[in-house]
């Protein structure tokens, strides 16, 4: 084979830098450096970055996607009084006044969790007549089970029915989790991308899928394998619609905020620990006759939790960087949550996950045994199950090579390093995972309910 020079004249390649500069209604191509001044405001943050070759020409496109929504604590959201529902997403000024001016009623479309509707759904109807709204609500079976493409299309077909402009009439979604993830992969598709909002009603939605950007459905009998990243346009979180809430469901929403005070909150863990079984018993609502420091438990929960998963979340909304703290509890979770469903529920698939690699940290040398115990009897104190008969160390194995498949070739492993603090970790041996394993047996599976029932 002949040898190539670095002075042929094939291989020289000129490159141009353009900035996209808009004059009389249209974008131009500019050369970066040479840009009057006066259009600057008139320059688009894309670029275009032009290769001339022997072999012809390419262009290399790179256009900042910039996505702004809202995550709002709100009280009477379904008051009529109360504007945020219709209004509370808009951000420019001039167009919630030109909105207020105008006549014309306005229209929205609500997908709502049937069980959700049947306590709510007279209350919505009510709000949406005393603000004169042309409206369909569309109850739905948002289970897991439940949770495909099939739903997601039969939202879309009546979307489709309903007419909506893609623009200033947002997809409202209200219920758990499931519904709010099939509403926004159902919105993310209908022209492209039609704004979204999400009014979680359970605290596990309340503090993990209304605040972040997700979507997705089933598919493969493997968890949210279909999706995207398009967030809402706002979020709007009103604790009054937890009071209906099973406790069951309670402890749930408690696993997910376990997670983020373990990872980055010790301040979080020792609240949780303090005042779990108040939350439970409260489901998170206010009474003035209980003492002030409880009654700042489930406000300052609450908060404390969508803080710490919005710091995780904001600078990597596209997961561009895998090693993610937020994935504690969820590396074998979603293998034996599909397996056993509906057996068990999300956040308590996530606990039992999380409760084994306390283990697997304190078999590494990263926990002290107080520490391990710690976590445990606060798991346990939120009523949540420690330990599950159908988590094998096949199924253990199992989802760390599914890992390592999806996270370019390392397993990521979130794990705590003490109370409030973690690291990822690419390097744990099999003999610890099995050591771990077999101590996290001997010592939770005799105590634990293994059905995952309350």
């Amino acid at each position: 084979m002949g040898k190539t020079h670095l002075g042929d004249t094939n291989n020289k390649e000129k490159k141009t830098e353009f900035s996209l500069v808009k004059v009389k209604g249209t974008w131009k191509r500019k050369v970066g450096k040479n840009l009057n001044k006066n259009t600057m405001d008139c320059v688009s943050a894309a670029k275009i970055y032009e290769s001339i070759t022997e072999k012809g020409t390419s262009w290399t496109v790179v256009s900042p996607i910039v996505f702004t929504y809202k995550v709002s604590e709100t009280q009477g959201l379904l008051d009529p009084s109360n504007d945020t529902l219709l209004l509370g997403h808009i951000t420019d000024s001039q167009q919630l006044e030109d909105i207020k001016k105008n006549t014309k009623p306005l229209k929205r479309f609500v997908v709502m969790d049937q069980v959700v509707y049947k306590i709510y759904g007279s209350k919505l109807t009510e709000y949406f007549k005393a603000r004169n709204v042309l409206y369909q609500i569309l109850p739905l079976p948002t289970t897991e089970e439940k949770k495909s493409m099939e739903l997601a299309m039969k939202i879309l077909e009546e979307v489709h029915k309903f007419s909506l402009d893609r623009r200033t009439e947002p997809i409202i979604a209200i219920g758990g989790g499931v519904c709010l993830d099939i509403v926004g992969l159902a919105a993310s598709l209908y022209r492209r991308r039609t704004p979204y909002i999400r009014v979680p009603t359970t605290l596990l939605s309340y503090i993990d899928a209304s605040v972040g950007a997700k979507t997705g459905v089933n598919f493969a009998n493997c968890k949210n394998k279909l999706g995207t990243y398009i967030p809402p346009v706002a979020a709007f979180l009103d604790r009054s619609f937890m009071q209906t809430v099973p406790r069951r469901h309670i402890s749930n929403g408690l696993a997910e905020m376990l997670k983020m005070a373990l990872m980055k909150h010790r301040g979080l863990f020792e609240l949780l620990e303090a005042h779990g079984q108040f939350l439970l018993d409260s489901r998170f609502q206010s009474d003035n006759s209980i003492e002030c420091n409880r009654l700042e438990a489930a406000s300052l929960s609450t908060r404390i939790a969508i803080e710490t998963m919005l710091e995780e979340l904001a600078p990597n909304l596209w997961e561009d960087d895998l090693n993610r703290l937020v994935d504690f509890g969820h590396l074998i979770s979603p293998e034996l949550e599909m397996k056993v469903l509906p057996s068990l529920l999300h956040g308590e698939a996530v606990n039992i996950d999380m409760s084994y690699m306390v283990y697997v940290s304190w078999e590494s040398g990263l926990l002290t045994e107080e520490e391990k115990l710690r976590i445990i009897r606060c798991m346990v104190g939120l009523e949540l199950p420690v330990w599950h008969q159908d988590c094998t160390m096949e199924l253990v194995q199992q989802s760390l090579r599914n890992r390592l498949k999806h996270s370019g070739g390392l397993v990521r492993m979130p794990l705590p390093i003490g109370l409030g603090q973690a690291e990822i970790f690419n390097d744990t041996s099999d003999e610890i995972l099995y050591r771990a394993y077999e101590k996290w047996c001997d010592e939770l599976s005799t105590s634990s309910d293994s059905s995952g029932d309350p």
